[in-house]
């Protein structure tokens, strides 16, 4: 079965979404920095930490993860700050 969206994996980061993890004091240096980017291609990349295996026995019974999904959770203040960039969507 063919999905109604896929990932296009060739895409190139275009924009940060918000402020850097840095500017947010949410990271260790390096290491464990949540972030979102837009892609050249608009589909958007959430970078935080992953839940999956902590979340799937207790997710809503309207949510479901594709064997290929992750459950990513990432701190308010990341999404937060990205609010600005973040285009309303189009009806």
């Amino acid at each position: 079965m063919k999905r109604a969206w896929e990932a296009n994996a060739s895409a190139e980061f275009h924009r940060r979404l918000g402020r850097s993890p840095a500017e947010l004091g949410i990271t260790g240096g390096r290491d464990g920095c949540p972030d979102i980017w837009q892609l050249d291609n608009g589909d958007i990349a959430v970078i935080g930490r992953d839940m999956t295996h902590a979340y799937t026995h207790r997710l809503p019974a309207d949510v479901v993860l594709a064997a290929d999904e992750r459950l990513v959770v990432l701190p308010a203040a990341t999404l937060s700050s990205a609010k600005p960039d973040i285009p309303d969507a189009r009806s």
